[in-house]
């Protein structure tokens, strides 16, 4: 059990936010797998991500990887909160939901947060039951870089993220984030962070309680005979998704990602900041194997989440992550 805020997650497995947790079938399977945890739901807009052929993933023959050239989900935010609905009041399970969320600027989101806050007020058990986490970290969508490789684009969405956190210390919030490579990335993140501490309780709080590290890598090439399938795709583009550059994931970006868990876990150990050293990773990227899980948990990780593995064999994949743990 790992208690992030007051969402418990149980057993310590999650799935990433992902094109395979995106619609209610997907979602029912993730609820119901004895091995998750929790159920993160593909990342939601306010009105939903204009999805088209051109959104596609392909695995790769050489190694349990993917490159994927999705946005967010097709599917609004209201879809989401009426799935979850469904599923609470059915009380099948006490497994929470993290509901993903992001947006083309602060206002819209801050709408976003204000429908899901009245969404949880509206039963009392909910409030440990619904989280949200703010994918900051997309590498797919034109015209709008990741805000968490630029602060200053990130900060307006911090800003609407304190205040919801200032109105109700109940809101567990978690940020996903990108692979960072360069030392000042993380340091600078971490600073930005800690900037929310408040100590107005006596307590020092942060409104994040929660890092996933790491999101897929982006500007990333796969050609199609690289895939498993290499004829059908030839014929129509040397690329393994159509626009060509994705977002890497799997086993290709495993180390990489386990490198920012513990970059990420050690400096917030050793923060001065108490609120800071209160945060939770989430291990992902590239765990596709109950050893992947173990080197995550020995990198930092008090959470391990997978979206590969499960676009590559369903809900089976938790199953075959929890082997011999």
């Amino acid at each position: 059990m790992v208690l992030i805020r007051s969402i418990d997650v149980s057993p310590s497995m999650v799935n990433c936010s992902c094109a395979w947790a995106s619609d209610y079938q997907q979602l029912s399977g993730l609820y119901h797998c004895p091995h998750t945890g929790a159920v993160i739901t593909r990342t939601a807009t306010l009105d939903g991500f204009e999805e088209d052929e051109s959104h596609t993933v392909a695995f790769m023959k050489d190694s349990l990887s993917s490159l994927n050239s999705y946005g967010y989900s097709p599917h609004p935010l209201y879809a989401y909160l009426a799935w979850i609905q469904e599923f609470l009041e059915k009380g099948l399970s006490p497994k929470p939901f993290i509901i993903s969320i992001t947006e083309s600027s602060a206002e819209r989101l801050s709408e976003m947060l204000v429908t899901i806050q009245h969404f949880r007020a509206s039963n009392s058990t909910w409030r440990s039951r619904i989280a949200v986490e703010f994918n900051s970290s997309c590498p797919n969508i034109k015209g709008h870089p990741p805000p968490s490789y630029h602060l200053p684009s990130l900060k307006p969405y911090l800003d609407v993220f304190a205040k919801a956190f200032q109105d109700d210390s109940t809101l567990t919030i978690g940020l996903k984030l990108p692979p960072y490579i360069i030392t000042t990335q993380f340091h600078d993140l971490i600073e930005s962070i800690s900037s929310y501490t408040r100590t107005d309780s006596g307590n020092p709080t942060n409104p994040i309680a929660y890092f996933t590290c790491t999101n897929t890598l982006g500007n990333s090439l796969v050609f199609a005979d690289q895939t498993p399938t290499p004829d059908a795709k030839t014929d129509m583009s040397p690329f393994a998704v159509p626009p060509g550059l994705g977002g890497l994931a799997g086993e290709a970006i495993h180390a990489l990602s386990l490198g920012n868990v513990y970059t990420f876990s050690r400096l917030l150990a050793e923060s001065d900041d108490p609120a800071m050293r209160e945060i939770v990773i989430i291990g992902a990227g590239g765990v596709t194997s109950p050893e992947a899980v173990r080197r995550m948990n020995r990198a930092g990780a008090k959470i391990v989440g997978c979206a590969t593995l499960l676009g590559k064999e369903g809900v089976r994949a938790f199953e075959i992550l929890s082997g011999n743990l």
